[in-house]
Parts: C-alpha cells; sequence; structure tokens
C-alpha cells in the first residue's frame, strides 16, 4: 500500500518543487490569489519598510492600520489580476507582472525611487547604455528569487479550463468581490489612510505593481489627452531684432546642457569641496539659487526649452514647438550635439550629431564618450550649417553626459579624479556616502575643465563673433542623502538636491557690448531665485530675438541691459 501511495504521488521524479501532473487542476483564481498574495507581502517591501519608518505608526493603531492597508493592497492587486484570468492571457500576464514586481521593488528599494509617470518616462526611453550601467549582480538575484522561480513554479500548474461564460462570471464576480473589499477596508480606516497619503504621498507610488500599472495607463491616455497631432507652430511672429541690421560680428552662442549636476557641489557657488577651480578664474556669473522643471531628464528638457513655466507645461492639453524651432525660424543657424541619450524632443525639427557613438581612443570607450568629444571637430560641424544663417548667428547646444549615475566613477578621466577612494559599484548602497560624493564631486571637477575648455573655444573666436556661453543642468542628484539615490522624485516631495541646479554664464565682451549688458550686474544678482522658467526668454532676450510670447520679466538679463 505505501509503494502503491508513493509511485502515485511521482515524489522522486518531481523536477521542481513537485510535478504538476501528479494533483488536480488548480483554479485559475487560486493562481491569481497567491499571485497577489506574494505581491503584497514580498514585492511590496519597500512600501512596508517605508511604514515601519513612520514614527506615528508605532502603536496598536498604527499595527492595526498596516494589517488592513497590507489586506487592501492585496485585495486590489487580486482585483486587478483577475481581469488578466483568460485562459491564453492568465500565465503570460501573472508572470510579466511578477517581473515587473521584481524590477520595481529593487529599484525602489535600492535607490529610494519611487515608480511615478515621470519615472515610467525614464525607464522607457533609457538608452541600453544606461541599463548595461544599472545591471548589478543584486538586480539579477531580485529578479530571480522575486519572480523567475515563482513564475516557473506557477507556470507549471496545470489550470483548470472554464467555458468562456462561466470565465466571464467567475472574474466579474472575483473582481467585484475584490473591489468591494477595497472599499469596504479603505473606509474602515479611512481617517488614518487619507490622512497618511496627504502627509506622505510618496507612498501612494510605493504600492507595487499597481504604481506601475498606473503610471503606464497615464502615459498611454496622455498623447490621446493633448491630441496625437504635431507639435503647434511657436509663434508667427518670430524675427531678428534691430542689433542684427548692423552687426559686425554674429552672436556665437553655445548652451551647455548639464546632466544631474548639483548647485550644491559646485566650488564656485560655496561648495567647499574646490570642485571648480577654472571656472572660479573666468569672468563667469553663477546662478546659486536656480531650479528645475522637473528632477529628470525627460521631464526637464522639453519643458525648460518651452515657452509655457513649468505649472502650465505640466497641465498643457496640447504639444508646441519650442525655443530651438523659435531661433531657427528667425534664422539662425542651430545645431544640436548630443553626448547623452537623446533630447527628449527638443532638437527633432533642427540639425542634431550624437557624438556618445563615436570610437576615438582617449575620449570613448565602452560605448559611451566624454564630454570632450564635443569640441572635437566643432568647427567643421558649425561650417557645414547654412552659410547664410551663419551669417545671422549661430546657437549650439551641447548635451552633457555630466554626472550621469549611478557608475559615476565612469564620467570623468583618470586625471580628474582629485577626491579618492571613489565609489566603483554599480549598486550605490554597497559604497560609503563619502565614497559615493568623492565619485560625484570628480565628475563636477571634470565639468569645471569642460566648460572652460568651451569658453576658450568661444574666445579663440572673438575676432569674428560676439561669444556667449549658458550653462544650465537639467536636475539635480541625490547621493544618499535619508537613503535616496539619484533622482526622478515626484517634484512635490523631491528634495532640494534633486532640483536645485547650477547655472552659469560667460559673456565676452563683444556679446556684452552688443546688448548692452554688464557682467558685474549680474553677479549682483547672482542669489535671486530663477528657475527653467526664464531659460525660454532669458536666451530670446540674449539673442535679441523678438516674439509676443517673450516675457521680460522672466529675461535674467533683462533688468542688466542699459537702454
Amino acid at each position: 500500500m505505501s509503494l502503491k501511495l508513493f509511485r502515485v504521488t511521482e515524489l522522486p521524479q518531481s523536477s521542481f518543487f513537485f510535478h504538476p501532473t501528479a494533483y488536480k487542476a488548480v483554479h485559475p483564481l487560486l493562481i491569481v490569489a497567491l499571485t497577489s498574495l506574494w505581491i503584497a507581502s514580498v514585492g511590496n517591501l519597500p512600501l512596508w519598510q517605508a511604514l515601519y519608518r513612520l514614527p506615528e505608526l508605532h502603536n496598536p493603531r498604527g499595527l492595526w492600520f498596516s494589517l488592513v492597508f497590507s489586506i487592501i493592497v492585496f485585495a486590489s492587486t487580486f482585483s486587478v489580476l483577475t481581469l488578466t484570468s483568460w485562459r491564453w492571457t492568465l500565465k503570460p500576464a501573472i508572470a510579466l507582472t511578477l517581473i515587473t514586481t521584481a524590477l520595481a521593488g529593487y529599484f525602489m528599494l535600492s535607490y529610494g525611487v519611487v515608480i511615478d509617470p515621470t519615472m515610467m518616462v525614464n525607464a522607457l526611453q533609457t538608452h541600453p547604455q544606461e541599463v548595461k550601467d544599472l545591471v548589478a549582480w543584486q538586480l539579477v538575484v531580485t529578479v530571480l528569487l522575486g519572480a523567475l522561480l515563482p513564475a516557473i513554479w506557477l507556470w507549471r500548474l496545470s489550470v483548470r479550463h472554464l467555458s468562456l461564460p462561466r470565465t466571464v462570471l467567475t472574474n466579474l464576480a472575483a473582481a467585484s468581490c475584490g473591489i468591494t473589499l477595497t472599499l469596504i477596508l479603505v473606509l474602515v480606516v479611512f481617517q488614518d489612510f487619507s490622512s497618511l497619503m496627504r502627509n506622505h504621498t510618496h507612498l501612494r507610488y510605493l504600492i507595487n505593481p499597481l504604481s506601475s500599472f498606473y503610471s503606464v495607463g497615464y502615459l498611454a491616455f496622455k498623447p490621446v489627452e493633448r491630441g496625437a497631432t504635431p507639435p503647434q507652430p511657436i509663434a508667427a511672429d518670430v524675427k531678428l531684432g534691430a542689433s542684427y541690421a548692423r552687426q559686425t560680428r554674429p552672436p556665437l552662442l553655445i548652451l551647455v546642457l548639464g546632466e544631474t549636476a548639483r548647485s550644491a557641489n559646485f566650488g564656485i557657488n560655496g561648495y567647499t569641496r574646490p570642485t571648480t577651480p577654472t571656472l572660479a578664474a573666468e569672468n563667469i556669473t553663477s546662478y546659486r539659487n536656480a531650479w528645475s522643471c522637473g528632477t529628470s531628464t525627460a521631464a526637464s528638457v522639453p519643458c525648460m526649452f518651452s515657452p509655457m513655466g513649468r505649472e502650465a507645461f505640466e497641465k498643457r492639453t496640447f504639444n508646441q514647438e519650442n525655443l530651438l524651432d523659435a531661433l531657427q525660424q528667425a534664422g539662425l543657424a542651430v545645431l544640436w550635439i548630443d553626448n547623452q541619450s537623446g533630447c527628449k524632443g527638443a532638437c527633432d525639427r533642427i540639425p542634431s550629431v550624437v557624438t556618445s557613438s563615436l570610437k576615438v581612443s582617449g575620449l570613448c570607450q565602452g560605448g559611451e564618450c566624454y564630454d570632450e568629444i564635443m569640441l572635437q571637430d566643432l568647427g567643421q560641424r558649425v561650417e557645414a550649417l547654412s552659410a547664410e544663417r551663419r551669417a545671422r548667428g549661430i546657437v549650439i547646444v551641447m548635451h552633457q553626459m555630466g554626472s550621469h549615475g549611478p557608475v559615476y566613477f565612469k564620467r570623468s578621466p583618470p586625471r580628474f579624479k582629485h577626491f579618492l577612494p571613489e565609489c566603483t559599484d554599480k549598486a550605490l548602497q554597497q559604497c560609503s556616502q563619502a565614497q559615493i560624493v568623492n565619485a560625484y564631486d570628480n565628475t563636477i571637477v571634470y565639468t569645471d575643465f569642460f566648460l572652460t575648455s568651451v569658453i576658450k573655444w568661444l574666445k579663440a573666436r572673438s575676432e569674428s563673433h560676439a561669444a556667449a556661453m549658458v550653462y544650465v543642468s537639467d536636475h539635480g542628484e541625490s547621493l544618499g542623502e535619508n537613503n535616496l539615490y539619484l533622482h526622478g522624485l515626484p517634484y512635490a516631495i523631491a528634495p532640494d538636491v534633486q532640483k536645485r541646479v547650477p547655472w552659469i554664464n560667460w559673456l565676452s565682451p563683444e556679446i556684452q557690448a552688443r546688448r548692452a549688458l554688464s557682467t558685474e550686474c549680474l553677479k549682483g544678482r547672482v542669489d535671486e531665485a530663477i528657475s527653467h522658467d526664464h531659460y525660454f526668454h532669458s536666451v530670446l532676450g540674449l539673442l535679441d530675438v523678438h516674439t509676443a510670447i517673450y516675457r521680460p520679466e522672466l529675461d535674467i538679463f533683462g533688468p542688466c541691459r542699459r537702454p
């Protein structure tokens, strides 16, 4: 009898926990329930960790709320997954959900980020080289244990096949029960729930993977809301000002678009370390109270090149052309040089060059290049632009690799590593904060050298052009403060280091005379609060480009322009 029982269960032949054919087929909703339980517990460790850190929950009422909240997460996840509980979609959807949960959980737990629509845009627009920088062995282990093994186990289960009418009724009933349970439990703890979500808004983006599902849905709906049409023209009245009619030296402006540079780590802005020694020797103005439009490249770059300003840009119902379109429409020669992962739509209608994929000994390695590469052959790139436009004026945008993380140590050549030891691990949490800061500060030292090199290149053309450089970073960075790393938190809850950015101007004597500006006047205003909202209008003002959408109150050069 015992031998027969042993043979029926086929335990010796089990190849992965058990052989699925040894048991009766499992109801699909049981698989959904098991997956939801796994996600609500293990898959939401970042959420439970964040709740544990809240002192207001360290009491019996807090424990009760946490228990109810965990059931809410389970019930809501269950309700969503029942929508996938169909014969041909169940297992693929479950596997995809588990992988999404593991990936999101890893980044939330490791870097302190949250999965909101902005972060989802960053993920969808991530360059293959950036993916390589993010893949660490800890990520592989997390996906293996948290997603692949559970997915294989569930995939091997034999699922009971229900008729279509029964499947429809069962799924509707299960989803209704899950939604009803969620609503009842929210009402039970509504006072605590509403207070917690109001005072700690980041928690809603830690609910995994519902925050990812919401973000994908939000992004899918936005193009419909704004209209899937080409961007509207910037303005019909863009034209060059009076200074162009009498010019002997056309303007030559380089707009350096910084990457992940935070103002707090610039020596010229009061940082205790000498991270900007060469810029300090130049006649520049460095604004110490400048703020970004967003906390990621995907959010900030389109916004800062727009005339709308941050709040209007976030609420816009249509897409519009940008600063570079306006400059090109005015008749200037415009060129975008990208050493990063793209212009996020800002350069779609102007000439552009990608340098990040070049292979130049000493400047490029591993599929990326140091920022100096953008200065190589720059004169020839400019000469290739329209001669007629060049005669009026030239605007060059240089998009840096800058201080892009998490592998900061890769962003500075060996001779610029002034601060040691550096963090050389992709998983920043494995390094001390001092090592992370050392690696990051070395990127600022290199940016200091690069900007000074840009100024030197412009000075060499002072006899033929009225030159200027404007450097502004797209956003800042967290370097482990409060267990936060990288960037991309929702703007309302992001720390200042992710939003406060450097803004540096260098104006040649020729451009100062052309635009009746005084660098000394500008230096007296470096502590005034400015933001990316000023960028569009300041560039137009510096170049003397006129349009009705120009707002003089947002032109940082305006108050220092002599009548």
